[in-house]
């Protein structure tokens, strides 16, 4: 019985996190908040294969700059684009993800950030918010609040 509970109890914490993935909008303004440099990333196994920007909002560079614990409501967009070669060099090329990320306590089965992707048009894509992104960071970045990017990404 105690079993049958507990892997209720993981379902719906999973469900939930999904649910809110869903359910999640844009923010329309994030192209105004600063923006990284351009990273390539090359390596075709990963999710994030391409070209892409880190968008941070107000509330987040603080603690982005300092390594600190972020507070309720930071949010952070990724925007991914295809790789083009142009003159044997990569080149960014059409939109092919964009990636919500935003502090919400609400949370729990994600470490409380609450992750969201979206197709090139913003609408919902249906990833797995915990299988394809809490999982990774929570890997790669546990001792910086599950935040895998630095603020070196935008010198």
């Amino acid at each position: 019985m105690k079993r049958i509970a507990t892997a209720a109890a993981v379902l719906l914490v999973a469900a939930t996190a999904a649910t809110a993935a869903d359910t999640a909008t844009l923010p329309k303004d994030y192209e105004k908040w600063a923006k990284s440099k351009e990273k390539v990333i090359s390596d075709k196994s990963s999710l994030f294969y391409g070209i892409h920007h880190i968008y941070v909002d107000k509330k987040a560079m603080p603690p982005y700059q300092s390594g600190g614990k972020y507070s309720e409501g930071a949010r952070f967009v990724v925007v991914n684009y295809t790789i083009k070669e142009e003159g044997g060099k990569p080149v960014k090329g059409k939109k092919s993800m964009v990636v919500l990320m935003k502090k919400d306590k609400k949370q729990s089965a994600t470490g409380g950030w609450l992750f969201a992707g979206f197709t090139p048009e913003g609408k919902p894509s249906g990833i797995d918010p915990v299988k394809n992104c809490f999982e990774c960071h929570l890997k790669d970045a546990k001792a910086t609040d599950l935040i895998i990017s630095k603020y070196a990404d935008f010198k």
